[in-house]
């Protein structure tokens, strides 16, 4: 984080009125809610994270039990737990998007089909 004089960026006339409240004390001034990134998006944790949940999903679809991946990944049964039950709501609800998305293109094919 860059600190900035107030006196080298701001109009005199808001400076004087800062002045007013505080003096000589640091400022933190917050971006504006559509300048801010979502958590984890600048750093890449949010990346990181997906993909280690993905890799705690796919080893309990392969076998591993809760107590197993908690001791592999130094996290709580009770957060593995609910990033198994997160990603499993997850898979299901992008089969169910998938099954509908290619019912509607069959149903094309089908019309098509019966047409000829």
């Amino acid at each position: 984080m860059n600190y900035r004089n107030g006196k080298d960026v701001l109009p005199p006339r808001l400076l004087k009125e800062l002045q007013h409240y505080i003096q000589g004390e640091l400022v933190y001034v917050p971006k504006l809610e559509s300048k801010r990134a979502p958590w984890g998006e600048v750093s890449g944790s949010r990346k990181l994270i997906a993909r280690r949940n993905e890799e705690i999903f796919q080893s309990y679809c392969g076998g591993l039990t809760a107590p197993e991946l908690a001791a592999a990944y130094h996290l709580s049964i009770d957060s593995i737990r609910k990033i198994i039950t997160k990603m499993r709501s997850a898979a299901r609800h992008s089969e169910q998007k998938q099954a509908v998305n290619g019912g509607f293109s069959n149903a094309g094919k089908l019309s098509s089909a019966y047409r000829s």
